[in-house]
């Protein structure tokens, strides 16, 4: 899954839902069930999301709705495997990458 974010040191709530095509209930409650997302909150309650926060999100949105695991289950695996888990994240968002750009220039031929 690609995550067409801009390069900024915050994110709304709003933006990161887009970005991910799910509902904000949805990103607030992973917040709840998850510790490693800790997204900052303004004097009126408004999250902020840091460009950390948007890799766990990833590695979350790819564990829950890409490979199929529950929540629990999602969980017990980032306690027990988070290095070789993010290892085989980043491998994999490296070949979409990758693969997104062959098909560009595959179009433009």
């Amino acid at each position: 899954m690609h995550i067409d974010l801009p390069e900024k040191r915050y994110y709304a709530i709003g933006e990161v839902a887009k970005a991910f095509n799910v509902n904000t209930s949805l990103i607030r409650f992973w917040e709840k069930e998850f510790d490693a997302l800790k997204p900052k909150k303004n004097a009126k309650g408004n999250r902020k999301f840091t460009p950390e926060d948007i890799k766990n999100l990833k590695l979350i949105y790819h564990l829950v709705k890409e490979r199929g695991f529950t929540l629990d289950g999602a969980k017990i695996h980032l306690k027990e495997g988070k290095k070789e888990t993010l290892n085989n994240f980043e491998i994999i968002s490296k070949l979409e990458d990758v693969k997104n750009q062959l098909i560009k220039i595959k179009n433009h031929l």
